[in-house]
């Protein structure tokens, strides 16, 4: 089976460092990279060093961006909120058997203010995503920043989405914390995949960023 790595990360809103970043990229390798909280400094690192995708670099914590070794087409999916990023990468470019999706997500933070509007948005995210999954039927990897710990009721939800590829091979760590010089508090980075076989996933601290990278190995049929 083909493989295919992984990258997602939220740069914290632009405050983590790019050397850093760039470091991350030439010592993972991945194929695709999935940012959250893209600033334009992570923006022009990744501009460098990958030629297809999309970056749309913002510091009011919008920021994102897709991006790929390979030829890709990347499209917003309307989800209410925060709009996912979508690749369908295709078998020809990619060397796979059928084409597949990468969805890059990155839901409202449930602790938000004002907290009201910012849950309805957050169920809305949700549900148009299952929305997009239902009508799409095709091997795909969901990745980014959930904002949900496995005690959420959002990554239950997500759990019927795909499989958590970190769960799945044993390698599950906490990828969050106020600063980021500190042990990781919570797990609400992740990678939920369906019509794939996650082989490993690995958690990269990427010095400036709050949140830790997931670098995730899958198999596609």
């Amino acid at each position: 089976m083909p493989g295919l790595r992984i990258f997602t990360i939220n740069l914290f809103n632009g405050l983590a460092h790019p050397e850093a970043l760039a470091d991350t990229l030439q010592t993972t390798d991945p194929d695709v990279v999935a940012v959250q909280e893209l600033g334009p400094d992570a923006a022009e690192v990744l501009d460098a060093t990958f030629s297809h995708g999309l970056l749309i670099p913002a510091l009011d914590h919008s920021g994102r961006g897709l991006v790929g070794r390979r030829p890709l087409e990347v499209e917003e999916i309307d989800l209410g909120g925060r709009p996912a990023l979508a690749t369908r990468l295709d078998d020809e470019s990619w060397a796979l058997s059928t084409p597949a999706e990468v969805l890059s997500v990155h839901l409202m933070n449930p602790v938000g203010r004002p907290v009201a509007v910012t849950n309805r948005l957050r169920r809305q995210q949700l549900q148009r995503l299952a929305q997009h999954v239902a009508a799409n039927p095709m091997p795909r990897a969901i990745v980014g920043d959930m904002n949900a710990s496995p005690a959420w009721p959002a990554y239950r939800q997500l759990t019927q989405l795909g499989t958590d590829a970190a769960l799945a091979t044993g390698s599950a760590r906490r990828t969050w914390a106020p600063r980021w010089w500190m042990p990781r508090l919570l797990r609400i980075d992740h990678a939920f995949v369906a019509g794939m076989t996650p082989r490993r996933t690995q958690v990269v601290t990427v010095r400036g960023a709050d949140h830790s990278g997931l670098l995730v190995d899958v198999d596609v049929p």
